[in-house]
C-alpha cells in the first residue's frame, strides 16, 4: 500500500514511480480533487497538463479518469510547462494538475495542484483534505459517478506566449545573443515558442525532451548543473545565458563573462522595473532573500514585504496585499500579472528586456543590485532540528544590536550581517542561510553557525 502521508508534501505531491507514486494514486487524487474544491459546484472542469517524464501522461490520463469519474470534465492541455498550466488555469478560470517532479531525479513524479485562477493548493488550504480521500479510496474503492464528465484537449502554447508577450514588450529592444539550456526538460518546449520571433537570437542546449536527464539534472540551483551553459555563454560570445529547470517555472540567468547572477539581484531588477509601471505598489521578497530588495524597493519607492519561503505563503500574501510582484531566492517569480503565480518564463523577458533597453553589458547592469556576500543555502543533517535551533537561539538572542524573529525558522540579525536556519519541510535537515556586507564577516558569521549545528548533533 503506497504511503499517502510520505508522498502529499506541504506544497505538492511528489514521489518515486511506481513505488510511492503510481496511476491508482493519480486516479484517486482526482476524484479527490473535485470533491475537496468542489468543482462540480463550480466550474464543473480541471485543466490537466504534464511534462517531459515517460510516467507523466499515463499519471495525467489516471488523474483525468479520476476527474471524470466524478461528473467533472477535463481540458488536456498536454505537453506544457508547470507556468503554462498556471496560465490555462488563469486564462480558463479553471482549477489545474500539473504532472511533473520539477527538478528531481528521474525517478521521481508528482503533481502540483491549483484552484481556478492558478490561486494555491497548499497543506492548509485543501492537499491535506486530498491526501486523507485518496488514502481512504486506496483502501475503499472508489465510487464512480452515473454520468461520467467528458476529456477533452486544447493547445493553449500560442496563446501562452502571447500573453507573456503583452506583458513584456521585445521588439524594440537590441539584438540580443542567449544561450538557453532547458536540460532536456520543458523549457525545450516552451522557448521555441516564445522565442519564434523578435530580436533575440536564441542558442539552445539540450532542448530534446527526455526525462532521463542525459546531460545532467535539470536543477539549476545546483551550480555543478550550470558548467555547460557557463561555458556555451563564453564560446559564443553571449550576452546572456538562461537556465531553466525540469517543469521550467524556475530560470537562472548567466551573465556575459559566465558567470551567475543572484535571483535576488533579478528579484530586485525586476521590482525595479515594475515599480516603474506601478509606482508605490508592493513588492514582496522572502526571508532569504538579499537585503538589497527591500532597499531598492524603498528607494523606487515601493513598499517591501517580508513573507515566508514557498509559493503557496507568497501566493496568499500577493493576494492579501495586492503586491504586484513577489521573488524569491530559489529563482521562484510571482506576477500580479500574471495570476499571482510563478512564472520563469516572464522574469527571463523582463531580464531581457531590461538588457536590451541600454548598452552595458549584463555583468555591469545588473552589478548594482549585487550589495552583499551571501553563503547559499547549506543543507545540515540534524539529529533534533528544534533542539539544535533553540540552542542557535539563546547563543545570540541575549548579544546586543542583534535582533530576532520566528517568522519562518529562525532569524538572527546583526547591522553587519543575518542569518537564517529554517527546518526541511521533507528532510531531517536544517537549511542555513548567512549573507554579510563582505565576504570576511559572511564566512565568520558562517562557520560560528555551521560550528553550533554540528556541536548540537
Amino acid at each position: 500500500m503506497v504511503d499517502v502521508a510520505a508522498i502529499f508534501k506541504a506544497y505538492d505531491v511528489r514521489g518515486i514511480v511506481p513505488d510511492q507514486f503510481d496511476e491508482s494514486v493519480a486516479r484517486a487524487t482526482g476524484a479527490a480533487f473535485v470533491e475537496v474544491l468542489d468543482v462540480l459546484a463550480g466550474s464543473g472542469a480541471v485543466v490537466v497538463g504534464y511534462d517531459m517524464r515517460p510516467s507523466s501522461p499515463a499519471l495525467a490520463a489516471a488523474f483525468a479518469e479520476g476527474v471524470a469519474s466524478t461528473g467533472a470534465d477535463v481540458i488536456n492541455i498536454g505537453l506544457a510547462s508547470t507556468d503554462q498550466l498556471y496560465f490555462a488555469s488563469g486564462r480558463l478560470n479553471l482549477p489545474g494538475a500539473m504532472f511533473t517532479a520539477s527538478h528531481n531525479p528521474a525517478q521521481y513524479n508528482g503533481m502540483k495542484l491549483c484552484r481556478a485562477g492558478a490561486a494555491p493548493v497548499g497543506a492548509d488550504s485543501g492537499l491535506r483534505d486530498i491526501g486523507d480521500l485518496v488514502a481512504k479510496a486506496l483502501v475503499d474503492g472508489p465510487v464512480p459517478s452515473a454520468v461520467p464528465g467528458k476529456i477533452r484537449e486544447k493547445d493553449l502554447l500560442t496563446a501562452y506566449a502571447d500573453h507573456l508577450h503583452d506583458l513584456v514588450d521585445l521588439t524594440k529592444i537590441r539584438p540580443l545573443k542567449v544561450v538557453v539550456d532547458a536540460g532536456n526538460g520543458m523549457g525545450g518546449h516552451t522557448v521555441p515558442a516564445v522565442f519564434a520571433t523578435g530580436p533575440v537570437e536564441i542558442v539552445p542546449m539540450y532542448f530534446e525532451l527526455d526525462g532521463s536527464f542525459p546531460n545532467h539534472e535539470a536543477n539549476p540551483l545546483d551550480p555543478k548543473n550550470l558548467v555547460d551553459l557557463q561555458a556555451k555563454v563564453v564560446e559564443v560570445g553571449a550576452d546572456l545565458g538562461l537556465a531553466f529547470d525540469g517543469d521550467a517555472d524556475r530560470c537562472f540567468v548567466i551573465d556575459e563573462k559566465g558567470d551567475p547572477i543572484s535571483p535576488s539581484a533579478i528579484t530586485g531588477a525586476v521590482a525595479v522595473r515594475e515599480l516603474a509601471k506601478h509606482p508605490g505598489a508592493t513588492i514582496l521578497y522572502n526571508l532569504i532573500t538579499s537585503k538589497a530588495v527591500p532597499e531598492l524597493v524603498t528607494e523606487h519607492g515601493g513598499v517591501p514585504v517580508r513573507t515566508r519561503v514557498g509559493h503557496s505563503n507568497i501566493k496568499e500574501k500577493m493576494a492579501e496585499t495586492d503586491a504586484v510582484f513577489g521573488g524569491e531566492h530559489s529563482a521562484h517569480y510571482y506576477f500580479k500579472d500574471f495570476w499571482r503565480a510563478d512564472t520563469g518564463m516572464l522574469a527571463a523577458l523582463h531580464v531581457l528586456a531590461a538588457l536590451g533597453e541600454q548598452d552595458k553589458p549584463a555583468s555591469d547592469l545588473f552589478a548594482i543590485y549585487e550589495r552583499y556576500v551571501a553563503s547559499g543555502e547549506l543543507n545540515n543533517t540534524v539529529d533534533d532540528a528544534a533542539a539544535t535551533v533553540a540552542a542557535i537561539e539563546d547563543t545570540y538572542g541575549s548579544q546586543a544590536d542583534i535582533t530576532v524573529d520566528r517568522l519562518d525558522g529562525l532569524t538572527v540579525s546583526a547591522p553587519q550581517w543575518w542569518f537564517n536556519v529554517r527546518v526541511s519541510n521533507t528532510e531531517p535537515l536544517l537549511r542555513l542561510n548567512v549573507e554579510a556586507a563582505d565576504r570576511a564577516t559572511m564566512e565568520r558569521v558562517r562557520d560560528e553557525v555551521l560550528a553550533l549545528i554540528k556541536g548540537n548533533n
